[in-house]
């Protein structure tokens, strides 16, 4: 409503020869006292931050103890509370003791496992001796992990060797005049990744049994873990490529292996985000539990130790989201899935014995996504439960009717202060486009009038590692998103195929081989249905943003398809990704030298003579993930085409642009006004 009346005396103070561009100054000036009102109360004061409940289950389940700061102190203490009565007992802080040792300490608790310049020692709390358990030479290539086995004996751990890892050079802020260098480790896509192998060593000492060696071409690891007893090692290996995974069971004793578990898949079989990683043993170790896709949907699956398959815990035509809990005693298998809406997360349970149909555990009157923390005998949860607009809301449950004890935290201020910042509502909804239909959320002003024609601006990310249309609180930038639309901006957010929804692994796998031409292509045509669905978004005035690989997608849209999108904003993009980091790209990518063809056309770099509209890069000098090399290539290359851009370099910043003082306050006042002055906001 502010922005039609400072429009209205614009038109009205006309007659008293104020000029059009002085109207439109002081309507942009208001816009940004505004948005830097609203921005400092999200990032400096914290006003819309939501209040966390963290607690640790006692290992008998009577109760929890938590971490609170008693009123009048800065002094943290610990308290416990009693699940029957809720009884509150302040807890004895006890002695410190040294970081990491409780976590390394036998099962007999009598020594310590730890690490030293990249080798491993066994400190005997009794004799206060110290062995040597490794005796790689000293230096910051090679690490080593290691795992007490169940009797204490033996140590099993994981060498990771960094040695054959190229080096890249950094500058360190110091003297301007003459700045210091220093260089960091990076494996860059077809190059040499971290060499892993895995050991076993007796606690005295001696030499190490390899029960994996490393390979030239490298490889991942996901679970090592003792199998039940301390003769046997669980191994789960991964290809370079992740397209391979296959658990190994080793006897230590006589080094044998046996694979209990392979999979493969043309494209990959784990993802980044790992959602498909690791097993579960049941029934005393002689069976399992994993999660595979291998018939296009996520699905639990139980195995005998020896390797055959038993039954299937979870229909096929529905994803598990990820897995929560077994609860053997009970006969049950906890996971979350959503069977009618992929952006909302509820808790299913199932028969271990594969009996039955699959049970809702979480109540049907409650939309939106839900998470729950079980006590160790699996009777009670810690219930969170939020949605787009909603702050989450914590309570203690007993599962077996999601009866509620108490509440734990319900954030009560702010979900009252939402009720008025969070107007209209965030609408989702769901667009057809020609291959699929993609989920999709919008925010609208505050004054909205369906009646006139609003700017659209899309927030993009569209790769596999996440999705952006959650109904969740605290997706990434929704404060700062619901800044823009007060101004005037219809802001949306479209998860097209290829992200990580649990729509089956076909719609996940849909970009293998290039990262980029099919999210763009969705994208622009999800925006043209919108616009042919809603009259109220002008298709004339369109702009883009994202950041990381969503500034990738940002690029792409305004070189690939600039008739729909005309303004964009690419925060560390990656629009040369063979520069990218091996162990992320080469998931969906593979390399140039197997996949030259999909690396060109990924590359937002080979399309730059498409841009025609107007576009910002932001980037931070001191990046760790996507170097501003990467970036600064396309710089030269829009340069040398003679195209207009602005750029923005922040200097030692990295990934978050966010270190030094009023850093996060000045990018995203740098990207209000870069919008104010380009996508000019509000109805017409």
């Amino acid at each position: 409503m502010k922005t039609t009346i400072t429009s209205l005396l614009c038109f009205l103070w006309l007659g008293l020869a104020l000029t059009p561009d002085a109207c439109g100054q002081d309507e942009t000036a208001a816009n940004l006292r505004r948005a830097e009102q609203r921005i400092r109360a999200i990032y400096e004061r914290g006003e819309f931050r939501d209040k966390w409940f963290r607690a640790s289950w006692l290992d008998d389940s009577t109760g929890y103890v938590v971490t609170e700061v008693p009123r009048g102190s800065r002094r943290p203490i610990a308290v416990r509370y009693d699940l029957a009565d809720g009884k509150r007992t302040e807890l004895d802080r006890g002695e410190p003791s040294r970081r990491g040792w409780r976590e390394n300490r036998s099962p007999d608790g009598k020594r310590v496992l730890y690490s030293h310049r990249g080798n491993m020692y066994v400190h005997d709390l009794e004799t206060d001796q110290r062995t040597a358990l490794t005796k790689t030479r000293p230096n910051h290539s090679i690490h080593n992990r290691g795992l007490w086995s169940p009797d204490g004996k033996r140590i099993a751990f994981v060498q990771s060797d960094s040695s054959k890892v190229r080096r890249r050079a950094m500058l360190v802020p110091s003297d301007p005049s003459y700045p210091q260098v220093r260089t960091m480790q990076f494996a860059r896509v077809g190059e040499s990744i971290t060499a892993l192998r895995v050991g076993v060593v007796e606690v005295d000492g001696g030499e190490t049994q390899w029960l994996i060696p490393a390979s030239p071409e490298g490889y991942y690891l996901g679970q090592v873990h003792w199998a039940g007893s301390s003769n046997e090692l669980l191994v789960e290996k991964l290809s370079r490529f992740r397209d391979e995974r296959e658990f190994l069971l080793i006897d230590v004793r006589t080094t044998k292996v046996k694979r209990i578990f392979h999979e493969t898949d043309p494209a990959w079989v784990v993802a980044s985000y790992g959602k498909n990683s690791g097993l579960e043993w049941i029934r005393d170790g002689k069976a399992f539990i994993v999660l595979s896709e291998k018939d296009g949907w996520r699905r639990a699956y139980v195995y005998s130790r020896s390797g055959e398959e038993q039954t299937a815990l979870t229909p096929s035509g529905i994803d598990i989201i990820e897995r929560a809990v077994v609860d053997e005693a009970r006969g049950w298998f906890y996971y979350y899935a959503s069977v009618d809406n992929a952006t909302q997360k509820y808790l299913y349970r199932t028969r271990l014995d594969g009996t039955g149909k699959p049970e809702r555990v979480t109540p049907e009157d409650q939309p939106g996504t839900h998470d729950y923390r079980f006590s160790p005998d699996g009777q009670w949860a810690f219930h969170t439960y939020s949605r787009f607009d909603m702050p989450p809301i914590v309570k203690l449950i007993k599962l077996a009717d999601h009866s509620v004890v108490r509440v734990l935290e319900d954030n009560r201020e702010l979900r009252e202060k939402m009720k008025k910042v969070a107007v209209p509502p965030t609408e989702f909804l769901q667009l057809k486009i020609e291959d699929a239909t993609v989920d999709a959320w919008m925010m609208k002003p505050a004054d909205f009038d369906s009646s006139r024609k609003y700017p659209l601006f899309v927030y993009v990310y569209g790769e596999p590692h996440s999705q952006t249309v959650l109904d969740r609180w605290g997706t990434p930038h929704t404060d700062f998103h619901r800044v823009l639309a007060e101004l005037g901006y219809l802001v949306v957010s479209i998860d097209n195929r290829g992200t990580p929804a649990p729509k089956g692994a076909a719609w996940r796998r849909a970009v293998f081989g290039s990262l980029g031409p099919l999210s763009t292509k969705e994208q622009a045509a999800a925006v043209k249905q919108l616009g042919r669905e809603r009259s109220y978004v002008d298709l004339s005035r369109v702009g883009v943003w994202g950041w990381s690989g969503g500034g990738s997608n940002a690029l792409n849209a305004l070189f690939r398809e600039p008739d729909v999108f005309h303004v964009g904003i690419a925060v560390a993009p990656k629009p040369q990704p063979h520069l990218y980091n091996a162990s992320f790209q080469e998931i969906y990518m593979e390399t140039r030298e197997t996949n030259p063809d999909g690396y060109r056309r990924a590359a937002a770099i080979n399309f730059a003579e498409g841009l025609k509209g107007d576009l910002l890069i932001v980037h931070g000098t001191g990046e760790t993930n996507t170097h501003i090399q990467i970036t600064e290539g396309l710089v030269d290359r829009l340069i040398a085409l003679g195209k207009h851009f602005d750029y923005m370099a922040y200097p030692n910043r990295n990934h978050d642009i966010r270190e030094g003082r009023g850093t996060t306050i000045h990018l995203r006042m740098l990207m209000v006004r870069y919008l104010l002055e380009h996508l000019p906001p509000g109805a017409r």
